[in-house]
């Protein structure tokens, strides 16, 4: 039997956070290998949140569901930003 009057540790391992900027390449490059519109079909998974949008090819769908759909709108809104030297 343990002994409960101490107190018992455990380590939880922690995932990595996920790089949008690479989820978003990734993606990107998963879409147009399969011959698909990028743009459309990420646009379309940001809106509805359905992720059949995002082609399953090299893992994209299970990655891209790994960041939050305002994370990815963030990312290329700074990216926008940034291209166009606003900031």
């Amino acid at each position: 039997m343990r002994e409960l009057g101490n107190t018992q540790y455990f380590r939880v391992d922690v995932e990595p956070e996920t790089d949008v900027q690479m989820v978003l390449a990734q993606v990107y490059e998963a879409l147009s290998e399969k011959g698909y519109n990028p743009v459309n079909q990420i646009v379309g998974y940001i809106m509805s949140g359905d992720p059949t949008y995002i082609t399953s090819h090299n893992g994209a769908r299970g990655l891209i569901m790994r960041v939050e759909r305002d994370e990815l709108v963030e990312e290329m809104l700074r990216s926008y930003i940034r291209s166009n030297g606003w900031k």
